[in-house]
């Protein structure tokens, strides 16, 4: 099972992946990643996903806690989280691969109702298992789709519903309950993040916040940090920071461009802040990552 969606996913990513090695495809949430090299630092507030590793190693920090994980390993996030990660082990013969499906709540939380699941205990938003062999098979026919173009509108919303639903019941259920819980903290916060990733360049009162997740401001705050380990105000600050870099390093923006436009009104204080992320000042952080490239 393993190998065989090794080789439809390899196909796939050498015939459509780009140079930075992200292929999208046309089921909407489902991404391949392929990389021919150890890579640096990768720093991102990543999304609810589950990320399927079938060639090569990763390792991805989130707070304290560091996670390696290699070949027939999974890695679920189950919240918005800030992360480091880094492919640890890559190369040309044997380039990394894995299979990436974001992760629906209100697919989540409608196949809780008809599979009677109760919540679980609120665990840690990062966790990384052996994958389930029905997860696999799921993903494998999932990536058969692609080759058949009269069949992928039709049917692929109800393959993505049942790698959802094995996902579910299996080793990582426990994790991802929490997701499909419609008045749960966890659902709270998320909608709170959708204003932050939407408006992250504008000033955004916690009370505004709050609002949004239906708490009071207290509540809000503690909730919110409890979930994403991050305060609101540190977690729009790390979207700043890092849109800021994909606008240097992606798009040639100087650094003074890049942090007016992710909304910094002193450059000197978003150099300060870009430094104690990302260890250098924007300048020979964002020379030395096209370097690298």
């Amino acid at each position: 099972m393993h190998d065989l969606l090794l080789q439809i996913v390899s196909r796939y990513a050498e015939a459509v992946a780009p140079p930075e090695g992200v292929a999208h495809t046309p089921i909407p949430g489902l991404t391949v990643i392929r990389c021919a090299a150890p890579t640096g630092l990768d720093y991102a507030i990543s999304r609810p996903l589950a990320c399927l590793v079938l060639q090569g190693s990763k390792r991805v920090t989130q707070g304290t806690a560091t996670f390696d994980f290699s070949a027939g390993d999974s890695l679920l996030i189950t919240a918005d989280v800030p992360t480091v990660s880094q492919i640890t082990e890559a190369s040309a013969d044997t380039p990394y691969y894995s299979l990436v499906m974001d992760l629906d709540p209100a697919l989540i939380a409608e196949l809780m109702v008809e599979m009677k699941a109760e919540v679980a205990t609120a665990r840690l938003p990062v966790h990384v298992e052996p994958t389930d062999h029905e997860v696999a098979d799921a993903a494998l026919r999932l990536m058969r789709l692609l080759d058949r173009p009269t069949a992928l509108p039709v049917l692929h919303a109800q393959f993505v519903r049942e790698l959802h639903y094995w996902l579910l019941s299996g080793t990582h259920g426990a994790a991802i309950r929490q997701l499909g819980w419609p008045d749960s903290h966890a659902q709270r916060v998320t909608r709170a993040v959708a204003l932050l990733r939407a408006e992250f360049s504008q000033p955004l009162p916690i009370e505004r916040l709050a609002a949004v997740a239906g708490m009071s401001p207290s509540s809000f705050y503690e909730h919110f940090r409890a979930i994403t380990s991050l305060s609101p105000l540190q977690f729009q600050k790390q979207l700043r920071l890092i849109e800021a870099r994909r606008l240097m390093t992606a798009e040639g923006s100087s650094a003074s461009g890049a942090a007016f436009a992710v909304g910094y009104e002193s450059v000197q204080q978003f150099t300060r802040e870009y430094r104690r992320l990302f260890g250098l000042p924007p300048g020979k952080d964002s020379e030395r990552v096209r370097a690298s490239a």
